[in-house]
């Protein structure tokens, strides 16, 4: 049975906006309660509500309906996944899966609108200054 690829499509945004949006969490979280900083936890979570607000036109709430988490090939945890040194590690680990979903979701909504890609390549950037900047004071 051939695949629906507008269904595939919003399974991919749906696993990276969410992917994403937890990622921004968790290092807003660390911020915020680890280390204190409350100009990179407003930053972080800027970050988090700009996402959700550049990606409402793809109608990401159709993502939610493709959603097939029982049928998800890549849905083990590695064991790079279940070990953390400190909240640097945990940190380290969050910032990277955000920048590697927000590509994703760059590249996936070059299918839909080019302009929405456009606006996820600045936030990816803005992402990449405040990993610089959380490195240097945490």
């Amino acid at each position: 049975m051939k695949e629906n690829p507008d269904k595939n499509l919003y399974r991919i945004l749906d696993a990276n906006f969410n992917r994403a949006k937890e990622g921004l969490r968790v290092c807003e979280d660390l911020c915020r309660y680890g280390w204190n900083q409350k100009t990179l936890t407003r930053a972080f979570k800027n970050v988090r509500h700009a996402l959700t607000g550049i990606l409402s036109p793809t109608g990401i709430h159709k993502a939610l309906e493709a959603r097939y988490i029982q049928g998800d090939v890549g849905r083990a945890d590695s064991v790079s996944e279940s070990k953390r040194m400190d909240m640097s590690a945990v940190f380290g680990a969050n910032v990277q899966r955000v920048k590697e979903s927000l590509r994703v979701l760059e590249e996936v909504t070059k299918l839909i609108d080019p302009k929405i890609a456009s606006k996820l390549k600045v936030l990816r950037y803005k992402v990449y200054a405040l990993e610089q900047k959380a490195i240097g004071l945490c």
